[in-house]
């Protein structure tokens, strides 16, 4: 592989291929000439995305049903052609179910993060691009956050990243044949353009924009909205949120990369612009033509009045920037929810 982004003849391995964020990443890594392959367990996703990614790239795209969890499952994936590089995507993903369940998300994220790298070892296979997450940030940091802000997660969901990213960087500092991009993404929303793939939650979402657009489809009567009071310009938090098919494309340029250097890096992927509740439900009201009515609730505990990227070493370091706002985030997700209302398990 070279340090553009073209990656013509590079094998890229994705875990969590078929989820949200993976199988967006794979329609983006096979249009700059990548070979995609997909491993996943399927528990929160469908294997329908398949034939949708195949469609989508016009190649066929195969995916190890595999469980990291169970070691002697993944030697096996790494026993045909070489890959160039991994795209790990693959965990449990809700800070509210990972209180309730910590060691499952510990076991999951974790436990089969060290299973995929003994594999990736043993195979000769030593870069890696890891989906971390901005909740490895400490609450104490000043938004906007760069990548020296304090780390400090207060969910286990966030814990799991933040002990994950610990490990490559002690694997890099031991083995300088590693090459590794930890990337902390905040909010992806969105979806394909195509309304072919997009984000289908198999529970009740607790992200903000899949309710907001359960209401927009009628599915439920109001989004309650927590918080009015926050030292924000109208009352309510403020998040950065990204379009997935930027965040896929900026997990592209971390593996065209990745044989740049040696070592573990982290870089922030976001827009650096935030954008409030009220925002978002206003962004939906106008792409949807829907009414969306709220319901003011009292804050609840633990959310912080602003999160927002410094992505600003992600452009210096790789290139990259975000190049799509929240009516296109909105209008997309959109776009999929209505022509997918059972998600991938209708007109599949």
């Amino acid at each position: 592989m070279d340090t553009t982004n073209d990656l013509t003849r590079a094998r890229v391995l994705i875990t969590g291929g078929t989820g949200f964020v993976g199988s967006h990443v794979a329609v983006a890594l096979a249009g700059a000439g990548a070979e995609v392959e997909l491993l996943d367990n399927l528990c929160h996703s469908s294997p329908n995305v398949v034939d949708r990614l195949s469609s989508l790239t016009g190649v066929d795209v195969p995916l190890h049903r595999v469980d990291l969890r169970r070691h002697e499952q993944i030697p096996p994936v790494f026993s045909g052609a070489p890959f160039d590089a991994v795209v790990h995507c693959a965990g449990l993903k809700s800070v509210a179910e990972s209180i309730s369940r910590p060691l499952d998300y510990y076991d999951n994220n974790v436990v089969g993060t060290l299973n995929l790298l003994r594999a990736m070892d043993e195979a000769g296979c030593r870069r890696l691009v890891f989906s971390s997450s901005a909740t490895v940030y400490s609450p104490v940091g000043v938004p906007p956050l760069d990548e020296t802000a304090p780390i400090g997660p207060i969910n286990p969901y966030g814990r799991t990243k933040s002990v994950v990213e610990g490990i490559l960087e002690e694997l890099c500092e031991a083995d300088p044949a590693w090459s590794v991009y930890n990337l902390r993404y905040f909010n992806p929303v969105g979806a394909h353009p195509s309304g072919r793939i997009g984000e289908d939650p198999n529970t009740d979402p607790a992200n903000l924009v899949p309710r907001v657009l359960d209401v927009a489809l009628g599915v439920k009567p109001e989004i309650a909205v927590y918080g009015s009071d926050y030292d924000t310009p109208d009352g309510t938090c403020i998040r950065d949120y990204i379009h997935v098919c930027d965040l896929a494309e900026g997990h592209v340029a971390a593996v065209a990369r990745l044989d740049s250097s040696a070592g573990c890096r982290a870089v922030n992927l976001g827009t650096g612009t935030g954008h409030s509740v009220l925002e978002v439900v206003d962004s939906v009201r106008r792409v949807s033509g829907r009414e969306v009515p709220i319901r003011p609730q009292g804050r609840r505990s633990g959310d912080q009045p602003i999160s927002v990227a410094d992505a600003s070493l992600a452009e210096t370091e790789l290139g990259w920037s975000a190049r799509r706002g929240l009516d296109e985030m909105c209008g997309d997700a959109w776009n999929w929810r209505r022509s997918n209302p059972r998600g991938f398990e209708e007109n599949a």
